[in-house]
């Protein structure tokens, strides 16, 4: 399978395949689905944040005054919900001074096009790094829907975050926002007639909160 569409990176690790093996089980529990996915985002995370600027800052150390570094933007990390909340603590984990924003979206089933419930982030956008995070690249749909709401609201610095990616939802978003950054977990085949990923691993909101 092709792993070189243009702006996906996909995070290869050994323990990332581990887990990514678990969300796909269809016996695994929505405790340990949850586990699973924010473990995953923490390796995610850590690989969005290689190219975050950093600015220089004094510290005093036990023995000695040295210099350290705080990072030079703050950092927005936006769910789509209600999915995109499993992801969130993980994301958290390696950045805790970040803050979180909200966009809720609904997928219509007949025509597969978001429809949007929700938005609240915080002011000031274009000064922030900006992580959009949802489990599930599908159709592309909701992601470039919640990218352009985003950048409406002044956003300027935009990288997107899944677990699983499908061919049709990366390239809807190289069409839609050549700009932005898609990192996922795994590249899955293809989508259904249904807009579902095949193999996939699920619904990813329904396996988290329970609510098969």
């Amino acid at each position: 399978m092709r792993t070189d569409y243009k702006n996906f990176f996909l995070v290869e690790h050994p323990l990332v395949k581990r887990d990514i093996t678990v969300l796909r089980d269809k016996h695994t529990d929505c405790e340990t689905f949850r586990a699973s996915v924010s473990r995953i985002s923490i390796i995610i995370g850590a690989k969005m944040c290689e190219d975050l600027n950093l600015a220089e800052k004094g510290v005093e150390t036990p023995l000695e005054e040295t210099i350290g570094y705080v990072l030079a933007n703050e950092v927005v990390i936006v769910p789509v919900l209600r999915a995109g909340l499993g992801m969130v603590n993980g994301f958290l984990e390696i950045i805790p001074d970040a803050k979180v924003g909200h966009i809720g979206l609904e997928r219509d089933e007949e025509t597969l096009k978001p429809v949007e419930y929700y938005y609240k982030t915080p002011a000031n956008l274009d000064t922030h790094k900006v992580f959009l995070v949802d489990p599930m690249l599908a159709t592309g749909g909701s992601a470039s829907a919640a990218i352009s709401f985003l950048k409406k609201r002044g956003a300027e610095n935009i990288s997107f975050a899944c677990l699983v990616a499908a061919p049709e939802g990366i390239k809807k978003l190289n069409e839609d926002h050549p700009d932005v950054k898609i990192f996922g977990a795994a590249l899955d085949r293809e989508l259904n007639e249904k807009g579902y990923i095949l193999p996939g691993l699920g619904d990813a909101g329904d396996r988290t909160f329970g609510t098969l």
